[in-house]
């Protein structure tokens, strides 16, 4: 029974925080995390956390501002998820659900989860129906767009912690280039870890079907976003031609397109991002159209957050490690042997290190 809590403030700081691997996608280099720290306060005096992924730190005075929309529309109700997000879409209806709007709507639902969970006394997993337990995962962080050498070098770091796959970005200009990339790495690696290979979006159709022809042959996990992430049929051709699973999901806007998605086949697996998805609410509606057709399911980026939810996924597949907020938490995340321990601690187990946090304000 979750307990009976009421919204009082919504709080929300930018931090940007240097990342321990820069990330050298086709789309760019990042170097830093901007993330917004949101705390939702209760009358009860219970404090949710969670965070959400800026891309850039201009967007997060914008989010905070939408955040304190969020605060004056739904001040003083009661924090029952799926309701304020009905109170809130209606409140949105004409500017959209997309965006800044929607990030913004889907961190006050994830710290309002972590509330509840936190106010019960029981780890965020609990709360959700299922128990504290270790998740796959495969690591995330750096391995972006460099010399062939140098991607071995980085893989081979990443499997510290006993990491047993890890995601390697392509969309180099050439395919041969691409190829260079991904023998340097499979070589480089004991057999039995997994490497998942990321376009970030890179690719025309054409282009996609020749170098995911080509990839076929070189034992890797997946395909990721080989191409523009809504062209739902050019993608349902891909998956129909590549004897590599394709992947995609991070971008799906709310379970609405995901379901889209399906509808079309555009994907052997999907990944769904909690800040697009629609925060934990929107997660769970994604889990059971991922369990009605059977297809795996990871997450996209927040790990601490995204484990509790993977492990009450029917179809959970793996979680994407990146060690971005590490810097800003008080305990982080930890792995052992490749896993993601889910702590036996209430809510999503996130606090904040204050003197971190002064230290990397977006001001």
């Amino acid at each position: 029974m979750k307990p009976q809590l009421a919204l009082r403030a919504i709080r929300a700081r930018g931090v940007n925080v240097p990342m321990k691997l820069p990330l050298g996608t086709s789309a760019g280099t990042l170097r830093s995390a901007a993330l917004l720290l949101v705390d939702v306060e209760t009358k009860e005096g219970v404090t949710g956390h969670s965070y959400l992924f800026c891309y850039l730190p201009a967007a997060a005075p914008a989010i905070s501002a939408m955040l304190g929309e969020i605060e004056r529309t739904v001040k003083g109700d009661p924090i029952e998820p799926a309701d304020l997000w009905s109170k809130l879409a209606h409140r949105f209806k004409l500017i959209g659900v997309q965006g800044i709007v929607r990030m913004a709507m889907a961190g006050f639902d994830c710290a309002c989860w972590d509330a509840l969970a936190i106010a019960a006394g029981v780890p965020l997993v609990t709360l959700l129906g299922g128990k504290p337990r270790r998740i796959r995962a495969y690591n995330s962080n750096g391995l972006g767009l460099m010399s062939p050498e140098a991607a071995a070098d980085e893989a081979e770091r990443l499997l510290e912690g006993g990491f047993r796959a890890v995601k390697l970005r392509l969309g180099y200009p050439t395919p041969e280039a691409d190829l260079a990339a991904v023998r340097a790495v499979r070589k480089r690696l004991p057999d039995a870890v997994e490497v998942m290979v990321d376009f970030n979006q890179a690719l025309s159709l054409a282009e996609a079907l020749e170098r995911g022809r080509a990839l076929d042959s070189e034992g890797v996990a997946w395909i990721e976003e080989p191409m523009r992430h809504d062209d739902f049929r050019g993608c349902a051709e891909l998956a129909r031609e590549l004897a590599t699973p394709v992947q995609i999901g991070e971008n799906f806007s709310l379970p609405e397109q995901m379901a889209e998605a399906l509808a079309a086949k555009a994907c052997d697996l999907v990944m769904p991002d909690l800040e697009r998805i629609g925060g934990v609410t929107g997660w769970r509606r994604a889990a059971t159209l991922a369990a009605e057709r059977k297809l795996p399911m990871s997450s996209h980026l927040f790990p601490e957050t995204s484990a509790h939810l993977l492990a009450v996924t029917p179809t959970c597949h793996y979680l994407e490690y990146v060690d971005w907020a590490d810097a800003i938490l008080a305990e982080p995340m930890k792995i052992v042997d490749g896993d993601a321990v889910i702590p036996d601690r209430p809510g999503s187990a996130m606090s904040w290190n204050e003197e971190a946090v002064k230290r990397y304000l977006i001001v």
